[in-house]
C-alpha cells in the first residue's frame, strides 16, 4: 500500500471512537454475493453502502479500495470452509447460523473456539487479497516485490511473479483491525479483554500465512535438463494454514486483562504467547446442549463414530446422552480399470452400513 494512501486510510480509521455492536461482521460478506465495483451504474448506491457488516472504518476503507471487497469475500468463504473442515469431528463444527453473525452469538463468547475463527478469517484475507495482486485483479498492487533469499544458488533466477504476501498482510492488517481498533473500552474492562484477544489473533493469523510461504521454481532447459530455474514467493496450500493454526488453537493460552489494560497469563507457569500464538479469556461452553443464550447448537442430530474414543466418538460426541443406530445406503466407485489411452473406467458398488447418531 502506498503512503498516501495507507495514511489516508489510517486516518479514517483514528476518526471513528464509537463503539459497534457485534450484531453484524464483515464475516457476511462470504454469505452475500458481492458485485465487481464496475457493475455498479453511474448515479447508483454506492457499493459500500450496501455491504452488510462492515464497520465505519471498514466502510471507510470500502470506498477507497473498492475492488478489493470481492476478494475479502473469497477470503471470508475460504477461512469458513477451512473452519468447518478442522472441527468436522468436533461438538462445535463451526456451523453458520445465519447471513449476518454468521457464526451466531457463540462468537460473543472470548472462548478458543472463538479465536481460531477470528485467526483463520484474518488469515483468509490475507491469502485471497496477495493472490489478487498477483493475477493483476487490483489496480494497487501487482507481483511480489520480495527480496531474493540469500541461500538461493546463484545461478538461479529470482523474480518470477509471486504472490503479494507483503501487501496481502498490510491490507488484511488494516481492514480486519479496524472494527476493534475504533472503539474505545474502559481499561482493564472485560471489554477491553476481548479487543485485545481479537488483535491477538488476528495477527497470528495474518502471520501464520506470512509464515509458511515459501520459495516456489520453475525448470528451464532443454527436453527438461533443468539448466535454469526461474524462482519466486509462493502462498501455501490454505490447508496448511488451517493446521498449523489448529495447533495453535489446542495450545492457545488463557488470559486475563490487567488493571493496566495488558492482557496477562491466567497461569504464570506457562510461557507468554508470542505473536503468532492463539489466546482466549472465557472457557469454552461444553456445546452439548442447544443453548439460545450462548449460541450453542448442540449436538442431536449428529453423526458419531461408535468405534472411536476421540472427540468424534459418540461417548464424546453424544455427551452421554446414547445415540441411535440406523443404516444407510453409500454408492462408491469400484472395480476402476485404466483404458490406453486415457480413461479409467469405473463401476458403481452400493453397501449398507451403519450410522450412529446422538439423541
Amino acid at each position: 500500500m502506498s503512503g498516501p494512501r495507507l495514511a489516508l486510510a489510517a486516518a479514517l480509521l483514528c476518526s471513528c471512537t464509537s463503539p459497534v455492536a457485534d450484531a453484524s461482521s464483515w464475516w457476511s460478506l462470504a454469505m452475500n454475493p458481492i458485485q465487481r465495483p464496475e457493475m455498479y451504474i453511474i448515479g447508483a448506491q454506492p457499493v459500500c453502502s450496501q455491504l452488510p457488516g462492515l464497520s465505519p472504518g471498514q466502510r471507510k476503507l470500502c470506498q477507497l479500495y473498492q475492488e478489493h471487497m470481492v476478494f475479502i469475500g473469497e477470503g471470508a468463504r475460504s477461512a469458513i470452509k477451512e473452519c468447518q473442515y478442522q472441527f468436522r469431528q468436533r461438538r462445535w463444527n463451526c456451523s453458520t447460523v445465519d447471513n449476518t453473525s454468521v457464526f451466531g452469538r457463540v462468537m460473543k463468547i472470548g472462548s478458543r473456539e472463538t479465536a481460531f475463527t477470528y485467526a483463520v478469517s484474518a488469515a483468509g484475507v490475507v491469502n485471497a487479497i496477495s493472490r489478487a495482486c498477483r493475477e493483476g485483479e487490483l489496480s494497487s498492487c501487482g507481483c511480489s516485490r520480495t527480496a531474493r533469499p540469500k541461500d538461493l544458488p546463484r545461478d538461479w533466477l529470482w523474480g518470477g511473479c509471486g504472490d503479494n504476501v507483503e501487501y496481502g498482510y498490510r491490507f488484511a492488517k488494516e481492514f480486519v483491525d479496524a472494527k476493534e481498533r475504533e472503539k474505545n473500552y474502559v481499561r482493564g474492562s472485560e471489554e477491553q479483554a476481548r479487543m485485545l484477544m481479537n488483535l491477538q489473533n488476528n495477527e497470528a493469523g495474518r502471520r501464520a500465512v506470512y509464515k509458511l510461504a515459501d520459495v516456489a521454481c520453475k525448470c528451464h532447459g532443454v527436453s527438461g535438463s533443468c539448466s535454469l530455474k526461474t524462482c519466486w514467493l509462493q502462498l501455501a496450500d490454505f490447508r496448511k494454514v488451517g493446521d498449523l493454526l489448529k495447533e495453535k488453537y489446542d495450545s492457545a493460552a488463557a488470559m486475563r486483562i490487567s488493571r493496566k489494560g495488558k492482557l496477562e497469563l491466567v497461569n504464570n507457569r506457562f510461557n507468554m504467547p508470542t505473536q503468532e500464538d492463539l489466546v482466549y479469556v472465557d472457557p469454552s461452553p461444553d456445546y452439548c446442549l442447544r443453548n439460545e443464550t450462548t449460541g450453542s447448537l448442540g449436538t442431536q442430530g449428529r453423526l458419531c463414530n461408535k468405534t472411536s474414543e476421540g472427540m468424534d466418538g459418540c461417548e464424546l460426541m453424544c455427551c452421554g446422552r446414547g445415540y441411535d443406530q440406523f443404516k444407510s445406503v453409500q454408492v462408491e466407485r469400484c472395480h476402476c480399470k485404466f483404458h490406453w489411452c486415457c480413461y479409467v473406467k469405473c463401476k458403481k458398488c452400493t453397501e449398507i452400513v451403519d450410522q450412529y447418531v446422538c439423541k
